[in-house]
């Protein structure tokens, strides 16, 4: 029998896989396939027969076969034993043993996913477009794919979606009712909680009947599945909320973990079979790209949709290029295999600087383009061939990466390259694609989801060339990317210069520039043009500023933070990094504050009209100001959040967040290390009140000196640019003080002989640094 459709599940069991389809006729179909593992070990030969006696001793022993296999990083091939198991299931049980009694071999191909295995072997992915040849039992024979994740557009799945919330948050309240809504036809209810048999009932029911493909919960995490598995079982009443029942529901215990300095947690996990599970305050990337951002990581990764939406981006690279080792058959470690090599010091201080940051000059700017590499660092690895198996190789002919010792290869492809090419070149495509869309076109937001996916993949794949544990990483292929980042972003400042444009700021892949005359985004596309003949890498215009303001840094006034700015394009849009809007740890009253300052500054069409909006901005603030003075600002919006860094019984001076943490300990709700903990700032000790205690908030505890604090100090944060002083600022916005046009300072965060003698120190500092780098090439 032949099956067409979308491939929606896939996960292991005891005869091989289960396959789930949306078949075109409308109706889902699980189908099972035979599916051997074939894994590797490799060592010294007495400890490989020691292995292969093991294993023929065995009850029901796997296949065995003496290969040869290519390792990435081996000059030569690899003597391996071949150990194919029936099954994935079977494969993992086995390996698990392995490990275990023979720790000291070096195993490869060990602990994959079956999805991958299946995508390296067939091409499928998740939602894939397929046609299986099967018996009238199930059984598949062939499986073609007929569509590529690499396609700009596809038919769509026809996903039936069930949303399922809480009618509020569960960590705040208790709830009373379960809201649903279903997509496929549009359908919406509400069901009481209790009583639990009728809840039950007609859950039940609307899952037999409309039977969707997709739960999509709020809290499920967490709390509904969960509560209603322990419903279920008490009532005695089956749901079906797996579509395979015999498999009832996956489970995941939550964890901690630290990387990149920062304390991440993820919850637990309730996985469903044939059936997707996405709680949506559980999914790691939900908020910023949504379902269709989920879709097409699951498309371009490979990994399960229920997966690929709890996983960091970083998951998603180690998956693709796993594919890709399997496709060209290169063993995969269990375990990181390549060490780092030695290096020098002078080694370690030319190539390991990171990327290139020229400190943006201090104040406001007038008529300021801003140019930006298109996916930086994923360019120069494709077009550089920077793979880690191909640095300081040795090969005759590599080349040397410009500023380091580093050499690399460029004969040959490397597998991190191949990896990330098509992806790159798609989201190349897709921008370009919704830059041609008119406003109007209801594919831009799904398009722009999917190109938001591919951005954070890309931006990932560079930082995992030097993660430790990554099964391909290697530090030198990281500093050989920002060495040739570094050498894109000189190139493109130098080509500025020769033409005439003042450079105001580089940071990583961003040029800020300026010229007298230069106003219309076409007086610009020269340099453009000679930028990217100037270092082979895409660039594009992001834009030009009307007016733009570097902000000071907090610790070092004096001194600009390249990271921290805001501007006004010509089309009255905003863009704002760095401030308190943007930070996640903001109330949201005071976010509110500083974004309607930030939109009534956006119509000035200059550094010095905006200026002359200072008096209408204080007026502003004092509205604000009063509103929290009164006491009318809600108290939900004056919640903070704060992240848990480590155990409570670690602190030695506990932070507010910690104070609250142990607040909710006492009424039992326990939060790991990495969890947020919404909270308020209240008067006296211990000074703050976690904001999900039982008890209503009372607004006369609450410490509203010190959210006045941070109110101004949000604003001066925005003002700060033309020239007014915090003081000066709470002055006239606090106390009253008398206000005159006369006296709005001049725009810019610093007296201009001042600002004039720091431009030309860091342009001394910057010339020096050119006649360096040139000095390296000679």
């Amino acid at each position: 029998m032949n099956h067409a459709g979308w491939l929606l599940d896939l996960y292991e069991d005891e005869a091989g896989l289960v396959l789930w389809l949306m078949q075109e006729d409308g109706t889902r179909a699980r189908l099972a396939q035979p599916f051997p593992v074939t894994l590797y070990a490799a060592g010294p030969g007495p400890r490989l027969r020691a292995l292969w006696r093991w294993l023929r001793a065995r009850p029901q022993p796997p296949r065995l076969e003496r290969a040869e296999r290519h390792e990435l990083f081996a000059g030569r091939p690899l003597a391996v034993m071949a150990i194919t198991a029936p099954g994935p299931l079977q494969a993992r049980r086995l390996f698990a043993e392995l490990a275990q009694s023979f720790p000291d071999l070096t195993y490869y191909d060990a602990d994959l996913s079956p999805n991958l295995r299946h995508a390296a072997r067939y091409g499928t992915f998740p939602l894939a477009r397929v046609e299986i040849e099967a018996s009238k039992q199930g059984v598949i024979g062939a499986v073609e794919t007929r569509e590529s994740p690499w396609a700009l557009e596809h038919d769509p799945a026809p996903l039936r979606v069930m949303r399922l919330e809480p009618d509020c948050n569960p960590a705040r309240a208790a709830p009373r009712a379960l809201r649903i809504h279903l997509n496929q036809p549009a359908l919406d209810w509400e069901l009481p909680l209790e009583p639990a048999r009728a809840l039950l009932v007609n859950l039940a029911a609307m899952l037999r009947r409309y039977d969707p493909d997709l739960l999509l919960t709020a809290w499920g995490d967490t709390w509904l599945i969960p509560l209603l598995v322990e419903l279920s079982r008490g009532a005695n009443i089956p749901l079906g909320l797996s579509r395979d029942a015999g498999r009832g529901i996956g489970r995941k215990k939550e964890r901690s973990y630290l990387t990149y300095g920062q304390v991440v947690h993820i919850g637990p996990q309730m996985r469903l079979f044939g059936r997707l599970h996405v709680d949506i305050y559980n999914a790691m990337m939900y908020h910023d790209y949504g379902m269709e951002g989920i879709l097409e990581s699951a498309r371009v990764t490979a990994l399960p949709i229920q997966t690929v939406a709890r996983s960091s981006p970083g998951s998603g690279i180690s998956a693709m290029q796993v594919t890709v080792a399997l496709r060209r058959e290169i063993l995969v470690p269990w375990r990181k295999q390549a060490a780092e090599g030695r290096k020098s010091a002078r080694d370690l201080i030319e190539g390991d600087m990171g990327g290139l940051v020229y400190a943006p000059i201090l104040g406001l700017h007038s008529d300021v383009a801003e140019l930006d590499f298109t996916s930086l660092y994923p360019a120069c690895i494709t077009t550089g061939h920077l793979s880690p198996e191909l640095m300081n190789s040795g090969a005759p002919g590599a080349e040397r990466v410009p500023g380091t010792s580093l050499t690399v290869d460029r004969s040959r492809e490397g597998l991190v390259p191949a990896t990330i090419e098509p992806l790159l070149q798609k989201r190349i495509a897709l921008k370009a694609r919704i830059a041609q869309m008119p406003a109007w076109d209801p594919r831009r937001a799904q398009f722009k989801a999917q190109a938001a996916a591919q951005k954070w993949l890309l931006v990932t794949c560079f930082g995992y060339l030097g993660y430790k544990n990554a099964r391909f990483g290697r530090i030198e292929a990281h500093m050989a990317t920002t060495a040739c980042g570094r050498e894109a972003l000189m190139r493109a400042k130098e080509t500025a210069e020769d033409l005439g444009f003042r450079v105001l700021g580089l940071y990583v892949d961003a040029v800020w520039v300026t010229r007298a005359g230069c106003r219309a985004p076409g007086d610009f596309q020269t340099l453009v043009e000679a930028i990217t003949a100037a270092t082979g890498l895409p660039i594009t215009l992001d834009g030009v500023y009307n007016w733009l303001a570097f902000l000071p840094s907090r610790a070092h006034p004096a001194r600009t933070v390249a990271n921290r700015y805001f501007g006004a394009f010509q089309d009255g849009s905003l863009k704002v990094r760095g401030v308190e809007m943007r930070r996640a740890d903001t109330p949201a009253f005071i976010a509110k504050t500083q974004k309607v300052l930030l939109e009534a500054m956006a119509p000035a069409g200059s550094a010095e009209a905006l200026a002359r909006q200072l008096p209408e901005l204080v007026r502003l603030l004092r509205g604000s100001l009063r509103l929290l003075a009164s006491g009318q600002v809600p108290p939900e919006e004056l919640v903070v959040s704060q992240k848990l860094s480590r155990r409570l019984e670690e602190y030695r001076l506990p932070s507010p967040a910690a104070v609250a943490a142990a607040q909710l300990a006492e009424i039992g709700v326990h939060l790991q290390p990495g969890e947020r903990v919404p909270l308020l700032f209240t008067r006296g000790a211990p000074g703050a009140r976690a904001w999900h205690l039982p008890e209503a908030v009372r607004p006369e505890t609450l410490d509203l000196e010190r959210y006045r604090t941070l109110l101004v100090r949000a604003a001066w944060s925005v003002l700060g640019a033309l020239g007014i002083s915090e003081a000066d600022l709470a002055a006239w916005a606090i106390h009253g003080a008398s206000y005159r046009l006369d006296d709005a300072p001049a725009p810019c965060a610093a007296p201009p002989l001042l600002l004039e003698a720091r431009r030309r120190k860091a342009e001394l500092a910057q010339e020096r640094l050119g006649r360096l780098l040139e000095a390296k090439k000679g």
